[in-house]
This record gives C-alpha cells, sequence and structure tokens, in this order.
C-alpha cells in the first residue's frame, strides 16, 4: 500500500456515517405516529440537525478530513435518536402530552398566562409555539431536545479546547464532540425520556467555555438562561462567585445574570402572566416532593435504609452540607485569587455538579446530568480523570435504567434493613472522592507555585 491506512480513515467513516444516516431516514418512515408528511418532516428535521453538527464543527475550523470522520458519530447518534422517539414515557403520558393539549385548546401563547405546567416560562413559550403545529406532540417535545443535544456537543468541544489550549493539535475537543453526542444518559434524557435536561445542561456547558475563554458577560447571561429553563442550574453556580472572589469575572458582569432573567419573562408578563406566578414556579418545584428524601438518585440519603421518613433535620443537614461544600470552594477563589487558572475552575466545577446533588434532599435521577457531561469533558481534556467519568456515567445511567423500568437493580439486606441502590450510590460516592482528591491536588499546586499536572 502507498498511504497508510489513516489516509483512508476519512473516507471509510464518512461512508459509514452516511449509511447511518440514510438508516436514520429509514427508520424514520416506520415510525408509529402521524402519517407520511409529519415522518417525513421528522427525517428531515434530524437530517439537517446532522448537517448542523457538522457546520459548527466546520465554523469551528475543522477540515475536510476531520469532518468526514465526524460524520460517523453523528450518524450514529442520530439512527439511536430515532429509534427512541415512539417511545412514550409516564412523564409525557402524566404531563407533557396535557400540557400541548392545553396550549392547543387555549389559543397557543395566549395560555402562557395560565396556570399550565410547572416549568418555567421560557419552556412554556416552547409548548405554545408547538402547539399551532400539526405533528405529533411527542416528536415535537422530542426534537427540541435533540437540538439542544448538538449543541451539547458544541459546548463540550469548545470547554475541553478551553482546557487543552496549550496542546495545539489535540484531538480531544473532538473526542469529546462525539462522545457528548454518543453519551448514553444523553441519548436517553430526551430522545428517548422526553426530558429538556440537555438545554440547561447544553447552555451550562457553553457558558462555562465562555468564562474560561474570558467571555464573562457572555458567559453569566448563558447561565442565567439555563436557570431559565432549569432551578438545577444552579447546582453550578457557585462557580462563578468562585471566580469571581478570584479575580477572574468582575462584579459589575454578574448583573448580566438578572437582566437576563427579567428579558426572558417580559414575553409572559405581556402575555399577562402574573409576576408573583412566575417567580413562584421554582419555590413549588422545591416544595413538590418533600415528602420523601430521596427519588431514585444516587445521593447521600441512600445510605438510609428505604422508606427512611425525615425527622426534621435530615433534609436541612443536607442542605447544610450542600452549602458547606459552595462556601469553601468560594474561600479556594478568594484564598487563590490571581492564581486561578482554567484547570483549577474546572475541578471545582466538577466537584459541584457532583457533590451538591450528592448531598442535596429531595433529588431526581436526572439531577446529575451536569455530573455526566462536566466530568465527561474533565476525562477528554485529561485521561487522568477518567474515573470520575466513569463512575459518574454508571451511576447516572443505572438511575435512569432504575427508573425507566421501575424496578431496583440491586438491593442489599443488611440486618432487616433494606437498601434499595447501594452500587449506584457507592459509584457516586466514589466518583465525589475521586474529584474532591484531583480538587487538593491542583490546590497544592498552586500553593506550591507549580504549574497543574
Amino acid at each position: 500500500m502507498d498511504k497508510p491506512w489513516k489516509n483512508y480513515l476519512p473516507a471509510l467513516c464518512g461512508a459509514i456515517g452516511t449509511v447511518l444516516l440514510a438508516g436514520t431516514a429509514w427508520a424514520c418512515l416506520s415510525l408509529e405516529r402521524g402519517g407520511p408528511p409529519d415522518r417525513i418532516a421528522v427525517a428531515a428535521a434530524l437530517l439537517l440537525l446532522a448537517v448542523l453538527a457538522l457546520a459548527l464543527l466546520r465554523w469551528e475550523g475543522c477540515g475536510r478530513d476531520t469532518l468526514l470522520i465526524l460524520l460517523l458519530p453523528v450518524g450514529a447518534a442520530m439512527l439511536l435518536r430515532t429509534l427512541s422517539l415512539d417511545y412514550a414515557g409516564t412523564d409525557y403520558k402524566n404531563f407533557l402530552t396535557h400540557w400541548y393539549a392545553y396550549f392547543q385548546e387555549h389559543g397557543g401563547f395566549q395560555a402562557v398566562s395560565h396556570a399550565v405546567g410547572d416549568y418555567n416560562v421560557p419552556y412554556l413559550y416552547f409548548m405554545a409555539f408547538i402547539s399551532y403545529l400539526s405533528a405529533p406532540d411527542l416528536y415535537l417535545i422530542k426534537l427540541f431536545s435533540i437540538i439542544f443535544d448538538v449543541i451539547l456537543a458544541w459546548g463540550c468541544y469548545r470547554l475541553v479546547r478551553s482546557l487543552t489550549r496549550e496542546r495545539q493539535g489535540s484531538a480531544a475537543p473532538l473526542i469529546a464532540f462525539a462522545a457528548a453526542l454518543l453519551l448514553p444518559t444523553a441519548v436517553l434524557n430526551g430522545a428517548f425520556w422526553g426530558q429538556c435536561d440537555g438545554i440547561y445542561g447544553a447552555l451550562c456547558v457553553h457558558a462555562a467555555a465562555c468564562v474560561l475563554d474570558g467571555k464573562n458577560k457572555t458567559s453569566v447571561a448563558l447561565m442565567a438562561l439555563a436557570f431559565c429553563f432549569k432551578l438545577q442550574a444552579i447546582f453550578l453556580l457557585p462557580l462563578w462567585g468562585m471566580l469571581w472572589l478570584a479575580g477572574r469575572v468582575r462584579f459589575r458582569e454578574l448583573w448580566v445574570f438578572p437582566l437576563t432573567y427579567l428579558i426572558s419573562i417580559v414575553p409572559a408578563l405581556l402575555l399577562g402572566k402574573p409576576l408573583g406566578d412566575i417567580l413562584g414556579i421554582y419555590f413549588n418545584q422545591m416544595g413538590e416532593y418533600s415528602s420523601r428524601l430521596v427519588l431514585n438518585a444516587p445521593t447521600v440519603y441512600q445510605l438510609l435504609p428505604y422508606g427512611t421518613e425525615d425527622p426534621g433535620h435530615l433534609a436541612l443537614l443536607g442542605v447544610l452540607a450542600a452549602g458547606t461544600l459552595s462556601l469553601a470552594l468560594l474561600a479556594a477563589g478568594f484564598l487563590f485569587r490571581g492564581r486561578m487558572d482554567n484547570g483549577l475552575a474546572m475541578a471545582a466545577a466538577v466537584v459541584l455538579c457532583v457533590g451538591v446533588p450528592f448531598l442535596l434532599p429531595y433529588m431526581h435521577e436526572r439531577y446529575f446530568f451536569l455530573a455526566d457531561v462536566f466530568t465527561l469533558c474533565w476525562a477528554c481534556a485529561d485521561w487522568k480523570r477518567l474515573p470520575a467519568a466513569v463512575l459518574v456515567e454508571a451511576s447516572s445511567l443505572a438511575s435512569y435504567i432504575l427508573y425507566l423500568r421501575l424496578k431496583f437493580n440491586y438491593t442489599v439486606t443488611l440486618g432487616g434493613l433494606f437498601y434499595v441502590m447501594p452500587l449506584e450510590t457507592a459509584a457516586m460516592l466514589a466518583a465525589l472522592m475521586f474529584s474532591l482528591a484531583m480538587l487538593v491536588r491542583e490546590l497544592r499546586n498552586h500553593r506550591k507555585g507549580l504549574k497543574p499536572a
């Protein structure tokens, strides 16, 4: 052979990726809901999203051969999502489809002012918009999440590039892009389950990439948008306080956060939704599941026997523990003022994404979504961090499977007491301990004035 095998790799990956996209279109034609026009429209949407994924990479400067290689994971990602579209879970049946029907029956955007749904207003705008469309609502809801799956992968590319900027020509950002598209919990969350954690997750990842690149106002605005979609964005929010205390973010730049939030709710206010209803959405969510300490999530509360009720202080202890963790990181930002680099900031972000939901009460299995994607990016930037990504994804994925099949994966009985998620919780705890150890190592290196390992 005149050329090494790697010279044929782009053509081979491109060919396989093209076949996978053709399979995506074919699978769409066999969807169960809607008529042929609806199925063709879904196929077109997914193919356009594949084009968008490649266009974003091209915009970031990737060449022809790189795009051909990445066509393989892009095609696989779209086919996997197509095969997931017909699944209708309990959240869709009990909530989302009823919200969609309500918007259809009450004038679309006019219904934004009504007491419908328990999501914040940006998602209600989306529900109002799709209520004017005739395609099956299940597919429309899932396609919205899949759009942000692509944006999430792009964000992972940007974040890992920020962490590996000194390593010219590194393939790590491209690996992060492909891995994010194929991340099991990302596929299950949006395309299969119909959830929208990928939306705020994508915005958080882009916000982190921006702040590491020094684009502080943009990063704060993106974090505000993430918060507008999901309350769980606050798990990562202390990072900006840490960076402010470290001198990397100015206080006046933080005012972009409330300004962005106010802009996001203006349409709802103009449509007649009371301000109190908007501001009370997250407070209502926090009290919705307060009767149970944990809901199928691998948190510290799974170390208690199944069915343990809060005697009045356990939930408070968890909140205090999460607050203490956040305050400790804020203190680290102050102590290392002027010496906080991207590696230390990323280690702190990972500890927040894993540690805060692990310690808080009332957590759902999906609340580790930020941990899934941030540990993935951390590992892609430095393979020494791979154990954290593997442990978090294994724990998170097992928790998803538990919920989706409505059956515990593995249980343990000790002394007549029943423990329902011992393996998932042990894996998440190990990931937290590993992340804390890596953070402490980063802090020691900075204290000694050494370049982080």
